[in-house]
């Protein structure tokens, strides 16, 4: 599989996704976490598609966290109660 970037589907979401993820005084809530894979051609952007089908363009990027030090799942701890469970089964898939 390529690389996995995480997608935050925001209460209230941009126009397009950025390579921040959602600020805490921005007023804005993760209301779900999605993976998606690179865009074509691009080892730094999401493509067009989460693993669940759903449209990346109105969705966040997370940061990105160095290959060399993965963590033990694919999103951050701290939104595990929100992660997309279609997104999670293709992972572990």
């Amino acid at each position: 599989m390529s690389e996995i970037f995480v997608m935050y589907e925001l209460d209230r979401p941009r126009s397009a996704h950025t390579r921040t993820g959602p600020s805490p005084d921005d007023g804005r809530t993760v209301r779900r976490v999605h993976a998606a894979t690179a865009a074509p051609a691009s080892s730094t952007d999401a493509g067009p598609r989460t693993l669940c089908g759903h449209d990346t363009f109105a969705m966040e990027q997370a940061p990105r966290k160095p290959a060399e030090h993965p963590g033990p799942t694919w999103y951050p701890a701290q939104y595990a109660q929100l992660v997309c469970a279609e997104c999670d089964a293709a992972m572990e898939g």
